[in-house]
């Protein structure tokens, strides 16, 4: 069954809510009087986390109130309707605490399928400490806007090898049994660097660099990047080959070295 709303209906909605998140989060990046807090799994939340995904909430009860919402900070809703939002406030919280301009707002719309599968069709990444937003939908391509600019169509680069290709990661923690095979992997690229979180991506959306690859990671932090990738011509699933984001780890390659980069990544 056809959504009643078009694609570029969507995506517009999207672009409308990341202005009112930027507003916000701009608002509080590098104030003295930030509120920090701590949550049940000991990573921080500021009052700015709150505030966006809140303003962003209230937008989705009026213009789409049947569709559910994932957030980050209040929590599901609604994920058995037939299309349901993924929104993370503020990507990077630890950066934007430090007054480091490597932050954004993600949000994605997933639709489910007649047959119960289910398709990133909406992706939107807004760092406006950046200057920068990147946005793509299903079959409508993606792009970038750099300082509020017009749109300019992205894509993957060409490049064919690890020993030709840029890495970027977001850190060396919490990769156990893999470690060894990130390290060997780093060792054996043309050049790396951690950006992390979500720039990662989209530095391999944009043909900047060939691959992007994080671990410990939520829907909420891949949905809109994932889309965007894909979108670029690139592919993204997770370390262990599994298409699509919500599986605890992403990997984002210009899709020529996917398959490359899973086998140097497998364990066993």
């Amino acid at each position: 069954m056809a959504s009643e709303y078009s694609r570029e209906a969507d995506l517009a909605l999207a672009l409308k809510m990341a202005d009112a998140a930027d507003v916000i989060s701009m608002a509080r990046y590098q104030s003295q009087d930030l509120v920090i807090t701590t949550k049940p799994d000991n990573t921080p939340v500021t009052d700015a986390d709150k505030a966006t995904e809140k303003a962003l909430r209230e937008i989705l009860a009026k213009e789409r109130p049947n569709d559910g919402l994932v957030g980050e900070e209040f929590g599901t809703s609604g994920t058995d309707a037939k299309r349901y939002w993924v929104i993370d406030p503020i990507d990077g919280t630890k950066n934007f605490m430090r007054g480091v301009p490597s932050w954004s707002t993600l949000i994605a719309l997933i639709e489910r399928n007649d047959d119960g599968t289910e398709q990133i069709i909406v992706g939107v990444v807004s760092a406006p400490a950046l200057f920068r937003r990147w946005h793509g939908a299903a079959g409508l391509g993606a792009y970038v806007s750099l300082n509020k600019l017009a749109p300019k169509k992205i894509h993957v680069s060409g490049i064919s090898t690890i020993a030709d290709a840029s890495v970027t990661y977001s850190d060396l923690n919490n990769w156990g049994e893999y470690l060894p095979k990130v390290q060997a992997l780093l060792s054996d690229a043309n050049r790396t660097r951690g950006f992390g979180d979500f720039w990662s991506h989209m530095l391999v959306a944009e043909g900047a660099a060939e691959v992007a690859l994080e671990i410990g990671v939520a829907l909420w932090d891949m949905a809109a990047i994932s889309i965007i990738v894909t979108e670029a011509g690139g592919r993204f699933s997770s370390i262990d080959g599994v298409d699509g984001p919500g599986h605890g780890s992403g990997l984002s390659t210009n899709n020529i070295i996917h398959a490359h980069l899973l086998d140097a990544l497998r364990t066993k």
